[in-house]
């Protein structure tokens, strides 16, 4: 089976809001319900898991029922952390999944989902045991002099970079084992680590996956609005 691990256990203090950027309406539907959407109607995934921010649990049930989001089979209380979150929703589907399950980890506040993107992470995880969705880099990177801030002497080849988010997909076995490990020996669990970055740290060599610039994280007000943009944008239908 393929399991979709969607994070939403964040509180959104920089979105400014009263309620968690998560659960923000746009055009009378929670973002949370877009994401949860993308993975309803892809075919290849079988069970969605949520890892929620505590207080919340009945509210993303109900919306879920009004949405048919019928995949939804279990919501987790989120932790202090990202990582702390992911590792909850990890060690819940202890009890449910098998080794060779795929488990696909996702943030919630990424509603612009491509159904290729999530295909070919998917399908890179069956094959190799992970898959990250990545971009090439188009800007060019240069490393700040350490001996005069406003100068530089020094780049990185934009050949070399790759952005990496999610989704992200892993063998459920190697997963979980690893979350076990990194929170025994506090390895890739800290600041801004995620289960990428603390697969890096453990010694596992990750596989890119195709990407898109259209799965904006929501963050900001500015996020928001840009995603209202893509929501009303009309594809042209001569662009191939």
């Amino acid at each position: 089976m393929n399991y979709a691990l969607i994070i939403a256990g964040g509180s959104g203090n920089r979105m400014g809001q009263d309620i968690p950027k998560q659960f923000i309406n746009v055009y009378d539907k929670p973002v949370l319900i877009y994401t949860l959407e993308s993975f309803q109607r892809h075919p290849m995934v079988d069970a969605i898991e949520v890892v929620c921010l505590d207080g919340w649990h009945e509210v993303l049930w109900a919306y879920a029922r009004q949405f048919n989001i019928t995949k939804l089979q279990a919501v987790v209380a989120g932790g202090n952390s990202a990582q702390e979150s992911i590792r909850n929703g990890v060690y819940d589907l202890e009890s449910k999944a098998s080794d060779d399950d795929i488990i696909i980890i996702h943030d919630g506040i990424r509603p612009l989902v491509d159904d290729t993107v999530l295909t070919d992470v998917i399908q890179k995880a069956m094959q190799y045991g992970n898959g990250v969705t990545s971009l090439p880099y188009n800007e060019q990177i240069f490393i700040v002099n350490p001996d005069d801030e406003t100068t530089t002497k020094q780049y990185i080849p934009r050949e070399t970079l790759r952005r990496v988010s999610t989704p992200q997909a892993y063998q459920f076995k190697k997963l979980d084992a690893a979350y076990h490990e990194a929170f025994e020996k506090g390895i890739g669990i800290h600041g801004s680590s995620y289960t990428n970055t603390m697969m890096v740290e453990l010694g596992e060599t990750l596989h890119f996956a195709a990407g898109s610039d259209k799965n904006i994280k929501l963050t900001t007000k500015d996020d928001l609005e840009m995603f209202k943009g893509y929501m009303k944008m009309d594809k042209d239908t001569w662009l191939k």
